[in-house]
């Protein structure tokens, strides 16, 4: 709509038809014009209005002389020949964004999937978008969205879940391909969001899950592995040297029992091994003289 009054009047020629017309209408009031005259003067002046065009920074007017192409001109004012010349469209040259997405598209393991992305376009050759090109903004939203159900049905969809990136490259240069033969460029495509079936997503939860689960009992009977080899090392260092064995037990015994109130269970194999039993009677009969003669050192 901006565009459709834009190509008739503007702040300037609205001015123009303005003040011409008030002067007409003032000079057949004193009688200086008859009623023919001014008819002819106010045609003038809608005329002359309806040259001055202005165009803003961002914008390219296309001009047609005749239905033929004469020029493109802007940004700022502009003059065209009425009736001979006609601006056909102001065209932007800034950065657009065109939203479109992909609904109930099957992947390549027929997986239904929504895909919604979205696409940042700019028209680098005004005369080429105005004249191969009917409507681009349209024609863009419908190469985009095709492009990406194409590119959807050749991946699966872990793939599609894990390289975004490479799918919007791959929807990226398929636009430029397209777009290019009409003076626009396609800069960046971005994949906003991936939804699957509620269903779907329940199972690749549980998925994860088991695998989170599997992972941490792998590990856990890694280290497991781990400790019985560290033992078995042990074991055969303190069979070859019993004086390192006793010391070990009695550094247990002593750990267990420097606690007061603690007690230590050492099954009777051990002791008869480590003759860990001379050692807790020792303990004991200290213990026992540190509580009858307290003050004692």
């Amino acid at each position: 709509m901006k565009a459709i009054t834009k190509k008739f009047w503007n702040p300037i020629s609205a001015t123009v038809m303005i003040t011409t017309s008030s002067i007409c209408v003032a000079l057949y009031y004193f009688d200086v014009v008859n009623s023919q005259l001014l008819a002819l003067l106010l045609l003038a002046c809608l005329l002359l209005s309806r040259s001055i065009h202005i165009a803003d920074q961002w914008e390219k007017a296309v001009v047609l002389r005749m239905g033929k192409f004469q020029g493109l001109r802007g940004p700022g004012i502009f003059f065209i020949i009425p009736i001979i010349d006609q601006i056909d469209k102001y065209i932007d040259q800034r950065v657009r964004v065109t939203d479109f997405k992909a609904e109930q598209t099957l992947t390549k393991d027929t997986v239904p999937v929504n895909v919604d992305a979205v696409v940042y376009w700019t028209v680098w050759d005004v005369e080429k978008a105005a004249l191969e090109v009917q409507e681009y903004e349209r024609a863009i939203f419908y190469i985009a969205q095709t492009g990406l159900r194409d590119i959807i049905g050749k991946h699966e969809l872990a793939d599609i879940l894990q390289e975004r990136e490479k799918i919007a490259e791959d929807l990226q240069k398929v636009l430029d391909h397209n777009t290019n033969p009409w003076g626009i460029t396609c800069q960046t495509v971005g994949i906003k969001d991936i939804i699957i079936p509620q269903v779907l997503a329940d199972a690749m939860s549980k998925e994860a899950q088991a695998e989170r689960e599997r992972r941490a009992r792998v590990i856990l009977g890694t280290a497991e592995t781990e400790i019985a080899h560290k033992f078995s090392e042990a074991s055969e260092r303190y069979k070859k040297n019993p004086v390192a064995l006793h010391l070990r037990g009695m550094n247990m015994l002593f750990e267990g029992l420097k606690e007061k109130g603690s007690m230590v269970i050492v099954p009777s194999s051990a002791l008869d091994s480590m003759n860990l039993g001379a050692v807790g009677g020792l303990v004991s009969l200290a213990k026992a003289n540190e509580e009858e003669f307290p003050g004692m050192d």
